[in-house]
């Protein structure tokens, strides 16, 4: 199984940054022994991995060498490979640019790695033998593409940043197989490449007689691409306070699992793949 991580966007929200906003760090991890910084990309990673993929591909532009850098050939049983992105148009485009990579029978799962949510394992919630998006409530939902669903959980439309969308169930992550990924680039070429939000083309898939479903699995989520999202995911991942003296908690958090590729837990409680 694939996971597509579109990763050529300049940030322009939370600029300045001395590095790719996929490596803001956010919240924290142990490391032989030490707590380091957690970039925030690999909380998508995390949770790609645990939903199956053991194939991830980052697309990025052609100045993001640092990601690259961070991440190299693997990350904890997942290996990597590196498409780019020549210029910045859409993230139809980034997602088709990993294409050629899957076989029409591979599941693939694609999320945002700007992005921070809950539950951990919600990739898992999602079917994988159609198009699938893991819905989450927001409270501003104009900022994002919301989804219109039926009572039996068909997605009826994508508004894509709407300014009074019908509902405040946005999609954060989805999958699908490897065959309608490239039914879905093949509709993309036919209309000239014209679509830049993956809601647009969505539409038009499904006029044309395309299904879609939507599952809403989530819980929390948060775009760390601006300063307020950015405070609101160190809140989301801050860990449980220590009760004070002479006071007994009655429920603690479990701590999170032991990372796979450098030996460490994470310091929010977490839990990582399984």
């Amino acid at each position: 199984m694939w996971g597509i991580i579109p990763a050529a966007g300049c940030g322009s929200r939370i600029q300045p940054l001395a590095f790719s906003k996929e490596l803001l760090p956010v919240g924290s991890r142990f490391d032989g022994g030490a707590e380091r910084p957690r970039a925030v990309s690999e909380y998508l990673c995390e949770r790609m991995i645990r939903g199956g993929a053991d194939k991830l591909c980052f697309v990025i532009a052609p100045g993001k060498s640092d990601i690259m850098e961070y991440y190299g050939g693997s990350y904890g049983p997942a290996a990597i490979a590196y498409v780019v992105q020549p210029e910045p148009v859409g993230l139809c485009d980034a997602v088709f640019r990993a294409a050629p990579f899957i076989a029409p029978d591979e599941e693939v799962l694609v999320g945002l790695p700007d992005t921070v949510w809950l539950p951990a394992d919600g990739f898992r919630e999602l079917p994988g033998d159609r198009l699938s998006f893991l819905l989450f409530p927001v409270d501003r939902p104009q900022a994002f593409d919301a989804v219109r669903t039926d009572a039996e959980g068909r997605v009826l439309e994508i508004e894509v940043k709407q300014p009074a969308p019908a509902t405040n169930w946005i999609w954060g992550a989805l999958r699908m197989p490897g065959h309608i990924l490239h039914d879905l680039r093949r509709l993309w070429l036919a209309r000239d490449g014209s679509d830049e939000y993956l809601g647009t083309l969505v539409n038009a898939y499904l006029a044309r007689g395309g299904a879609a479903a939507g599952v809403k699995a989530g819980e929390h989520y948060v775009d760390v691409g601006t300063l307020e999202g950015y405070r609101a995911a160190h809140r989301l991942l801050a860990p449980p306070r220590q009760p004070e003296a002479g006071v007994h908690a009655t429920a603690g958090a479990p701590a999170g699992r032991r990372r796979a590729a450098a030996g460490g837990r994470v310091a929010s409680g977490l839990e990582q793949w399984t």
